[in-house]
């Protein structure tokens, strides 16, 4: 929300979506959002693909988007049971195309142009900062997203 408030005069008055944890996405809202969206953040637990169905996701085409940015891979207790208690309905195949470069080489493959995603596990507050990194890059310098990750990496 500080995010929001921070950069409200720049691009954020076209910014749609789900914001807090009121609520999850239904996966009309998700294919929504993903297929309507010039750029795209998920700031959340766990796996971003573990939160939409993956089956409609492949079947999906993102055109539109040319910036998805993934800061996900937070871990809770409360997050871990619930990717537990659905990852044994799912196959290891299945699994293993939600680690980070097989997400971004499906999102990829639905016409996403740009993906910065995290590559490993991390805290909410990194991702925090993260986000605060990008904000501040992409929106208000206006630099590349190139350059941003370069940032980013330092």
């Amino acid at each position: 929300k500080e995010i929001l408030e921070k950069y409200h005069d720049l691009f954020t008055l076209q910014w749609e979506g789900v914001i807090g944890n009121i609520r999850v996405p239904s996966q009309a809202e998700w294919e929504q959002l993903l297929t309507n969206c010039s750029a795209f953040l998920f700031y959340g637990m766990e796996r971003f693909i573990s939160h939409i169905l993956l089956n409609r996701l492949v079947a999906m085409n993102i055109p539109k988007c040319r910036l998805m940015i993934l800061l996900d891979l937070v871990r809770s207790k409360q997050s871990y049971q619930r990717i537990t208690n659905s990852d044994i309905y799912k196959s290891c195949l299945h699994i293993a195309l939600e680690r980070p470069t097989e997400t971004a080489m499906l999102l990829s493959l639905t016409g996403v142009h740009s993906i910065i995603a995290n590559q490993w596990y991390t805290t909410l507050q990194e991702n925090a900062e993260r986000l605060e990194i990008l904000s501040e890059n992409l929106l208000s310098i206006g630099r590349t997203t190139g350059q941003t990750v370069h940032i980013l990496r330092k």
